[in-house]
Parts: structure tokens; C-alpha cells; sequence
């Protein structure tokens, strides 16, 4: 079996136990984002699966997309990126 070379870990062990690898990503032609996907995202890159770099190229996000999405994830978990709860969640 043929492994592609990439830089930095091919799994990561997340807190809760769980192991989280490349394959477990969105594709990288996603184009609906539900809550779901947006925190595999947003996981990967805080743990270290995946440099911001690439994560910001592969998804074509913006920095600033991408900042919302984490510091949701960090207030509210992954029910602050659901779009229906945005009034809920996002209030000052």
C-alpha cells in the first residue's frame, strides 16, 4: 500500500478519546456547511491535524470565516455554528 507524503500527523487522539484522521474531514469541495462539518474542521486545525494554512486554502475560507467558527465552537460547542441559532447564540 502507497502512502501520499504530507506534512504533520495522518491521526490525532482527541480529549474525549476519539481518534480523528484525514479521511474524517469534509471534502474539499464542500460547499453546504452544516455545524457538523464546520467543527471537524475547526477540531483538526486546534489539535493539530491540520495547519490553518492549509485548512484556510482547502475549504476556501477566510481568515475571519474561520476565526467566527472557532470562537463559536469555543463559547457555545458545535450548537453555536448552526444557522438557525445564530440569533440565539450570537447576541452580544
Amino acid at each position: 500500500m502507497f502512502l501520499k507524503k504530507i506534512d504533520g500527523p495522518r491521526a490525532i487522539t482527541l480529549p474525549d478519546g476519539t481518534i480523528m484522521t484525514r479521511a474524517d474531514l469534509p471534502p474539499a469541495e464542500t460547499r453546504r456547511w452544516v455545524a457538523s462539518r464546520k467543527a471537524k474542521v475547526v477540531k483538526a486545525v486546534a489539535f493539530g491535524l491540520l495547519p490553518l494554512k492549509e485548512a484556510l486554502d482547502r475549504y476556501a475560507l477566510s481568515e475571519e470565516e474561520f476565526e467566527l467558527w472557532r470562537s463559536a465552537v469555543e463559547r457555545h460547542g458545535e450548537k453555536g455554528l448552526k444557522v438557525t441559532a445564530i440569533q440565539k447564540y450570537r447576541q452580544p
